[in-house]
Parts: structure tokens; sequence; C-alpha cells
């Protein structure tokens, strides 16, 4: 499970979501910047990059920084550097870092960068999309636009008739800002959003990346925890659901964090046998001599996504 906070647990999952879901990202925040580039050409995080110029820049836990290189949808084939910056909290000198973060990536890459912030903290006064300074008539002003996620408070009827998995996203970040100091609030919330995202259009492998944003972001206490993987354990096995969301995958995941083998083994079982009920005995003896810890995580992604026992009876014999 994800480590327990009072605060809203913030950079990492995001992080996950805008390198899973890049291209989702710009059209559901940025349609006009999303329409405007070539997508056939495919794009790059340049991560160490933006890291070397900036020198200071990254680890703050409340902040994702992220530089993406793209091309423009025209006949003269121009790159465009995207600086992203998301924002968890209200920081007094925030519009003047992202200037030095521009004018240090402009020094490197040129005119062809274009710097944006999305700003997730809980006030909604608090919106810096522009530097200036001036000093005996040397004036410079620098703007930048924002995307403030509390405006899609809002929107809240649109998030869930929308098809982008950001819509997801934005809703489980709003719950987690509403429900901080609220933790039955937060349950209940839970509870609707992940119902909402299982009875969804997702595909089972987005359902378990934005499955786990969700479980990421909306932190519980222990005993609440545990009342909400009880709840959706006899949901799923109500549905009769193909993939598994959160119990078996907290098992494995559990052990395979502390090293314990035989809880990782047996939780890659389970699933199969939460999915086809009959396990032969031969494959559970070969499960059970399973020794690798990727090879187990690999295996608990197939287990899940797997439409037959056969295929991945197949698959785990062809290791």
């Amino acid at each position: 499970m994800p480590k327990k906070s009072k605060h809203l647990e913030f950079d990492s999952p995001w992080k996950d979501m805008i390198e899973l879901y890049f291209k989702a990202f710009l059209q559901f925040f940025v349609p006009h910047l999303h329409a405007a580039i070539d997508w056939s050409r495919g794009y790059e995080f340049l991560d160490k990059e933006l890291q070397k110029v900036v020198r200071e820049a990254v680890t703050q836990s409340r902040r994702v920084d992220k530089l993406v290189k793209v091309w423009l949808s025209n006949q003269e084939e121009i790159l465009l550097y995207i600086h992203l910056e998301v924002q968890g909290q209200v920081e007094a000198n925030f519009a003047q870092r992202m200037f030095i973060y521009h004018y240090r990536l402009y020094d490197r890459y040129g005119a062809q960068v274009m710097s944006l912030a999305i700003l997730g903290d809980k006030k909604a006064a608090w919106r810096p999309q522009s530097y200036h300074y001036d000093q005996f008539g040397c004036r410079l002003t620098f703007q930048f636009p924002i995307i403030k996620l509390l405006d899609y408070q809002e929107q809240w009827a649109q998030l869930k008739l929308s098809h982008n998995p950001f819509s997801h996203v934005v809703q489980v970040h709003l719950k987690g800002l509403e429900t901080q100091q609220h933790p039955q609030q937060r349950l209940k919330g839970k509870i609707q959003l992940y119902q909402s995202l299982v009875e969804s259009h997702y595909t089972p492998p987005e359902i378990l990346e934005l499955f786990r944003f969700l479980d990421w972001v909306l932190v519980l206490p222990e005993e609440l925890t545990l009342e909400f993987d009880q709840f959706i354990h006899h949901y799923e096995k109500a549905k009769q659901m193909r993939y598994v969301t959160s119990i078996e995958r907290h098992g494995i995941q559990k052990g395979l964090e502390q090293g314990l083998l035989q809880q990782a083994q047996e939780a890659v079982v389970k699933v199969l046998q939460v999915r086809f009920t009959q396990l032969p005995k031969q494959l559970i003896e070969q499960l059970q001599q399973v020794k690798d810890r990727d090879q187990l995580s690999q295996l608990l992604e197939q287990a899940v996504l797997v439409n037959s026992l056969q295929e991945f009876e197949s698959l785990f014999n062809h290791k």
C-alpha cells in the first residue's frame, strides 16, 4: 500500500499517468496543442535533459516536472519542447521559477519551448501565470498558460461522461482534496469512483493503471482500507469480472516489496483461482518454483489479463 500521509499523495501517481497517457493528457487539458502535434512521429520524454538544464530542479515532493519533445504538424517540421509542471501546493515564487526554467530551456533549445502549469492545490484564488520585472526602463514579462484543477469541480457531470482517462484522474484528484480530513467520506468517494471506473469503457489494462492512481491518491486508514478491499472483493465476485484490481494485486505487490516470494507466488495462484476456479496441480507446483521477483510481477499481469487458463499456461511455459 502507499505510504500513509495526511497530505494528498501527488508526485508519483501524476508522473505515472502523464508518462502512460501523454497524448490523452494534452487532448484533455490543451486540445488546441494536441491538434497541432504530428503524433505519427512520436514523442520523447527528456527528464535527464531537464535536470541538467535546470540543475537544482526536481525532486520536491509535491511537484512534477516533465520535458517532452514533439513534432508540430506543419510543412516546416518544427520541433517543440513542452515543459510541464504539475504543482500540488501554493508556492510564493512559483511564477519566477517557471520563468527561470523557461529561459534555461530557451538558452538550450531556442524559441521552440512552451511552458505549461497544472495547479492542483486547494486555494482557488492562487493562479500565478506571469512573471514581470522592471529595472529603470528595462522590462520583461513572461506569461504562461495554467490549468487550475479546482475549476473542474463545476464540470463533474461532464467528467463522468468523458472517455479520456484524465477525466478519471481529475475526479480522483478533486476527491482527494475534498476528503483530506474526512476518511469516511473518502471511503464513500473511493467506492463510487471505483464502481464508475470498472463499469466504464476502459480496457482491463487501462482499468488496472487507473485503479492504481485511485488507490495511491485516495489513501485510507488501515481499518477503512480493509473495508474497501472487502467491498471490491465481493463486488468483483458478484460481477464475475475478468480482471482483479485490489486484494490480489496488493498481495503480490506486498510480497514482492518485502521479499516474501511465497506470498507473491500464492497471490498469482489466487488470481488464477478467482478467474478460472480450478487449476492443475502441476501448474500450482510450477508457480511455487518461481523465485524471480520480476517474473512473478509479469505473471501477475498475465494472470489478470489473459483470456483463458490455457493462454496463461502457454505464456508461462515459454518463459
